[in-house]
């Protein structure tokens, strides 16, 4: 594949990134439509809040036996929809003194790593080292199943003779998804760019493929935040036979949405 028919399919590659994530989330707004949980109050009243938390300011109350509904969750707060329109952010030990529609008292289960990592995409920032030269990456990814991730990573090396580009398109497998402290194995196959810096006579850009493999570990924070520590080695198929290898080390924060 020459360069421009690689940084052809990169480009066309992003825009197919940028629809699918703007399809997620009108797909997500539409979801957002459907019919939500009603519940009855059987407390004297519930309090609204403007946000999900103590501090923020109480701006309704709910008075006995009128309903709301429940829109959506956030740890233990609940976001909620009274008759009238009004919408804010209730307390779980609040909502738990509430009746379904059945006549039941209402129970909601803890929040737990496993329903965070029920969502599919996943995107972070790591840094960290090249070969001796520093690194930034930006990663992109979609969960086909509990195990498989498919991932894009764009990665910039700033060298002190050189910048490089790095692409790839990885395969990212994690055999024990429900650890806190989760291991993941990675291969994967993309393009390296190496432009030498203009104080250098006669240097000329270069353009490659390039394979990798790695290891790795996440470490899953509350919510959909985690910590993410990755080695990746990787072979330059070059162009004259010899091959380049490097060692990449790195760290870093990630999310999944």
């Amino acid at each position: 594949m020459d360069s421009f028919t690689f940084k052809s399919t990169i480009t066309h590659l992003k825009y197919v990134i940028f629809v699918f994530v703007i399809c997620i989330t009108c797909m997500q707004s539409a979801h957002s439509e459907k019919e939500y949980q009603q519940v009855q109050i059987i407390d004297p009243y519930i309090e609204m809040h403007t946000g999900p938390g103590r501090g923020y300011p109480i701006f309704h109350v709910v008075d006995r036996h009128e309903w709301v509904e429940i829109i959506k969750r956030k740890t233990d707060w609940f976001k909620v929809r009274t008759d009238r329109n009004k919408t804010g952010w209730v307390e779980r030990s609040q909502m738990e003194r509430t009746l379904t529609a059945a006549g039941a008292n209402k129970r909601f289960r803890d929040v737990l790593v496993a329903d965070y990592l029920r969502r599919r995409i996943e995107f972070g920032i790591s840094g960290g080292d090249f070969e001796s030269d520093p690194i930034v990456i930006a990663r992109l990814g979609y969960k086909f199943t509990e195990n498989i991730l498919l991932e894009f990573s764009y990665g910039e090396v700033a060298g002190d003779l050189s910048s490089s580009d790095v692409y790839s398109l990885n395969i990212v497998s994690t055999p024990f998804p429900n650890w806190r402290v989760s291991p993941n194995f990675t291969i994967g196959y993309g393009r390296f760019e190496n432009k030498p810096r203009a104080t250098l006579i006669g240097a000329q850009d270069s353009d490659s493929d390039l394979a990798n493999a790695g290891i790795g570990a996440r470490f899953y924070l509350t919510e959909r935040f985690f910590i993410r520590a990755d080695y990746r080695y990787y072979v330059v198929l070059s162009n004259d036979d010899e091959n380049d290898k490097f060692d990449e080390i790195t760290g870093g924060v990630a999310f999944f949405f």
